[in-house]
C-alpha cells in the first residue's frame, strides 16, 4: 500500500510539473507582451512637433494644450499616466493634471528612468508611484531639441506608466496561485492581494534599509511571506507551505521560471490537493488487492465459488482504469488544443499589427498623393486659359489654310499649318507638366538640381505670375540630396500659397533664393503679403489647421510639405520679415553634381 501511494504521488507529481511548467510559460509570454506593446509609445510621444515647441519655449506657452495632447494619448493606448519631465527631472505636463494627485511640479530626478533616458537611452523601471501609491512599470524615452552636435543632451524626458492590476485579473480565473519578484525576492505581483508587497523570504534590517532608501516600494513594510519549502525536488520544483496567513491550510507544489528580460522571477504554487486524492487512492487499490490475495489463500477450499466473483472484480477494475486512462487523454487533448489557440492567437495579434503598419503607410503615400491633386485643382482655371488661347489660335489658321488650299496658294496653306504644329506642342507641354506633378514618387534619394524644381514650379503657374515680380537669389546651380517628385510638390505648394497671399498686394513680388552653408542647402520663398499672424506661427505645419474660409482649403498643404521634408533628411520653418510678407525656408543636405548634369530638367525628371 505505501509503494502504490508513492508511484501514484510521484506520477502525479509529475503530471502537475508539466502542466505547472505549460501555465507558467503562458502566463509570463502574458505578463511580456502586455509589458512590450507598450515600449515604443514614449519615443512616439518623444517626436511630436508639439512636446518639443513646448520644451523649446518653456515659460511662453500654456501648458493646458499639451496636457489635454497627454490625457487624450493615455486614453486611447489604455495606460495610466503620461508625463513629461525638463532635463532637471521636474513634470512640466502630465495626462493627471486636473487631479489632486497631480505629478505637475514634482521632482522625480531619483527615478533610474530618469536618469537612464536623460543619458540619451531608454528607461524601463517599476515600483510604487510617490504620489498614487499604485504599483506600475514606467517606459521612458529622450525627448531631443538638436541631437545633430556630437555634446549634445536631451532636453526632456517622456514617460508612460502601466498598471499592473489587469494582468493580475487574468490570473485570478487558473488554478493556481502566481507571484512575480524582483532581484530583491519582493513580491510586487500576485494573484492573491494578500501576498503582495511582501517578502519572499525574511529580509535582514540592513536589506531593509536598503530598499527603503530607494523609494522603490515607497513605506510598504515588506512583511515576510511565511513560505516555508519542506521538500526539494530533482526536477527542480519544490512543496511548500505557508506557516502564516490565508494560505496556511494547504500545501503547494511550486515552480520558478526567471524572465531574462525584466531580471524577475515568476511563480506558480499548484495545490496538492490532487496529488493527496490520488496518493489514497492507490494505497486503498493496494489495500484492496492484498485483501483480495489473503483471503484467497485463507479460503481455498471456497476457490471454485468465488472465482467467478474475483472476474466480475477484476473486469470492473479494468473499466475503472481505462475509463482513468480516457479521462487523462483527453485532458492532455484539452489542454494541446488550449495552447494551440493560444498561439494562434498571438500569430493573428501579429499579422493585424503588421497589416496595420502597412495600412498606415500606404495612407501616408495617398494622402501626399490627394494633396498634389489638390494643388492641381487650384491650376485648373489658369490651365483652362492657357489652352483656350491655343485653341481659338489653331482654329484660325485652320479655316486660313483651308482658304488658302481653295485658292491654290499652298506656301501659304503650308506656313498656316506649321503654325498649329507648333501650337499643338505648346499644348502637349502643358499637359505634360500637369501628369508629370500627378505622378506618385517612388520614394529613392537622387541627387536633385534645385533650380530646375524653382522652374518647373513656376512654369505651373506661369498663368498667374504675369503681373507679379519674379526675384531669383543664386550664383549657380547648386544641388540637394532628395526625391525630384517630393521636392517640386513641396515647391509648387508654397508657391501657391505665396500667391494666394498677395492677392490683394499693389506690387506683388515673389523672391526665391538658394544659399549654401556647411553642407547644407537653404532653399527660401518670400513673399510680399501681409505675412502669417504671431498666433498662428507655432500651428501652421500641423494637420488640418488653416485660416482660409470654408471650403477652400484642408489645412493639409504645409503639414504635408512638412512631412516630406523631414523623411528627406532636412527641416521646414516659417518666419516673418520686419516689413511685410512671410518667409518660408527649406535645410537639405547638399549634394554631388552628377555625372548626367547635362541633360535637361525635363530629362532628369524622366528618369527621376
Amino acid at each position: 500500500m505505501w509503494q502504490a501511494a508513492q508511484m501514484a504521488r510521484e506520477q502525479a507529481l509529475q503530471s502537475m510539473v508539466r502542466e505547472a511548467e505549460n501555465e507558467l510559460r503562458l502566463s509570463a509570454a502574458g505578463l511580456e507582451g502586455h509589458l512590450t506593446r507598450h515600449d515604443y509609445l514614449p519615443q512616439l510621444l518623444a517626436s511630436r512637433e508639439m512636446v518639443k515647441r513646448f520644451l523649446s519655449g518653456r515659460g511662453q506657452q500654456n501648458p493646458m494644450p499639451l496636457n489635454l495632447l497627454l490625457d487624450q494619448f493615455r486614453a486611447v493606448a489604455s495606460v495610466s499616466d503620461v508625463y513629461l519631465l525638463d532635463r532637471h527631472g521636474t513634470t512640466l505636463a502630465a495626462s493627471n493634471w486636473h487631479m489632486d494627485n497631480t505629478f505637475i511640479g514634482h521632482n522625480y530626478s531619483f527615478r533610474s528612468y530618469y536618469q537612464d533616458a536623460i543619458e540619451g537611452g531608454r528607461g524601463r523601471f517599476f515600483g510604487l508611484g510617490t504620489q498614487s501609491l499604485e504599483r506600475g512599470y514606467y517606459f521612458s524615452a529622450p525627448v531631443w531639441l538638436d541631437e545633430t552636435t556630437p555634446d549634445a543632451r536631451p532636453d526632456g524626458v517622456m514617460v508612460i506608466k502601466v498598471l499592473l492590476d489587469a494582468v493580475e485579473e487574468s490570473w485570478a480565473e487558473q488554478d493556481a496561485e502566481l507571484m512575480v519578484t524582483d532581484a530583491d525576492n519582493i513580491i510586487f505581483m500576485a494573484s492573491r492581494p494578500e501576498l503582495r508587497m511582501a517578502a519572499l523570504h525574511p529580509l535582514s534590517e540592513a536589506e531593509r534599509e536598503t530598499l527603503l532608501a530607494t523609494r522603490r516600494y515607497a513605506d510598504e513594510p515588506l512583511s515576510p511571506s511565511h513560505l516555508d519549502v519542506y521538500e526539494q525536488r530533482p526536477d527542480g520544483s519544490r512543496l511548500v507551505r505557508f506557516s502564516q496567513g490565508p494560505l496556511i491550510d494547504e500545501s503547494y507544489l511550486s515552480l520558478s521560471r526567471h524572465m531574462d528580460a525584466y531580471d524577475w522571477d515568476m511563480h506558480i504554487l499548484k495545490p496538492l490537493g490532487g496529488v493527496y486524492q490520488a496518493q489514497w487512492l492507490a494505497a486503498a487499490l493496494a489495500g484492496g488487492l492484498y485483501g483480495m490475495f489473503v483471503l484467497a489463500g485463507g479460503v481455498g477450499w471456497q476457490r471454485l465459488r468465488l472465482r467467478r466473483e474475483r472476474e466480475l472484480f477484476a473486469e470492473r477494475e479494468r473499466h475503472t482504469l481505462a475509463k482513468a486512462r480516457d479521462e487523462l487523454e483527453r485532458n492532455v487533448e484539452l489542454r494541446t488544443r488550449d495552447l494551440t489557440d493560444t498561439n494562434r492567437l498571438l500569430s493573428d495579434e501579429i499579422e493585424e499589427r503588421r497589416r496595420a503598419e502597412e495600412n498606415l503607410r500606404r495612407t501616408q503615400d495617398e494622402l501626399v498623393q490627394t494633396a498634389k491633386l489638390a494643388v492641381l485643382g487650384q491650376l485648373a482655371a489658369g490651365i483652362n486659359h492657357e489652352l483656350n488661347q491655343p485653341l481659338a489660335a489653331i482654329r484660325a489658321y485652320a479655316e486660313n489654310a483651308r482658304t488658302f488650299l481653295e485658292r491654290q496658294r499652298l506656301e501659304a496653306a503650308d506656313a498656316n499649318l506649321a503654325q498649329v504644329v507648333e501650337l499643338t506642342e505648346r499644348m502637349a507641354d502643358i499637359s505634360a507638366q500637369l501628369r508629370q506633378f500627378s505622378r506618385k514618387s517612388d520614394s529613392s534619394l537622387t541627387a536633385v538640381s534645385v533650380p530646375a524644381c524653382f522652374d518647373y514650379a513656376l512654369r505651373l503657374y506661369q498663368n498667374r505670375l504675369r503681373n507679379i515680380e519674379v526675384v531669383r537669389h543664386w550664383e549657380q546651380e547648386v544641388w540637394v540630396q532628395a526625391d525630384l517628385v517630393r521636392l517640386e510638390q513641396v515647391l509648387v505648394n508654397l508657391i501657391g500659397n505665396a500667391l494666394q497671399a498677395m492677392a490683394d498686394t499693389p506690387s506683388p513680388r515673389l523672391t526665391l533664393s538658394i544659399e549654401t552653408q556647411e553642407g547644407q542647402v537653404r532653399i527660401g520663398v518670400t513673399d510680399t503679403g501681409p505675412g502669417i499672424p504671431h498666433a498662428h506661427l507655432s500651428r501652421i505645419f500641423e494637420p488640418f489647421f488653416t485660416t482660409k474660409s470654408p471650403g477652400s482649403g484642408l489645412g493639409l498643404g504645409l503639414s504635408i510639405s512638412a512631412r516630406i521634408i523631414k523623411d528627406l533628411g532636412g527641416n521646414i520653418e516659417a518666419d516673418n520679415l520686419p516689413g511685410a510678407g512671410a518667409r518660408f525656408t527649406i535645410t537639405l543636405p547638399q549634394a554631388q553634381r552628377p555625372e548626367d548634369a547635362r541633360l535637361s530638367a525635363q530629362e532628369q525628371r524622366s528618369h527621376a
